[in-house]
């Protein structure tokens, strides 16, 4: 049985989430070795002190978290739990989250994310997660 492209599917799966969609994400990089997921910062996601609102960062580190490990696992995948600090207030213009896995078994894998704001050449780190993430029950990929 011929195995399904990962990088391939990984990009069809971003593609058909409402959610990603409706704020604006963008899958930007995918390799066997990390995910970059992408998002313009715009006063629709922003708290009342005009910074990226938390949620939006949490979004960034769970879905950069599941892709990494998703691709690390060479499944379709879920997020079992990750943990986020908030380091420096997310400001733009992009926010950009890089996940790379850290320990993978057979069944999960660990992945941490970096959330930087980005603002031309300059990159801030806002926040910091790690997760775990475990392969799609069923899936013998």
């Amino acid at each position: 049985m011929k195995q399904p492209d990962i990088l391939s599917l990984a990009s069809s799966i971003f593609d058909s989430q409402p959610f990603s969609q409706h704020i604006g994400a963008e899958l930007a990089e995918v390799t066997q070795t990390s995910t970059i997921i992408q998002v313009e910062l715009r006063d629709a996601l922003c708290q009342q002190h005009g910074y990226a609102h938390g949620g939006l960062l949490s979004y960034l580190a769970d879905n950069a978290i599941t892709f990494a490990g998703g691709i690390a696992l060479s499944s379709d995948a879920l997020t079992s739990e990750f943990k986020i600090n908030y380091l420096k207030p997310g400001r733009g213009p992009l926010l950009s989250a890089k996940a790379e896995p850290i320990a993978v078994s057979g069944r999960q894998a660990v992945c941490q994310c970096h959330i930087y704001s980005v603002d031309g050449e300059q990159e801030t780190l806002c926040a910091v997660a790690q997760g775990t993430v475990v392969r799609l029950s069923g899936d013998k990929t």
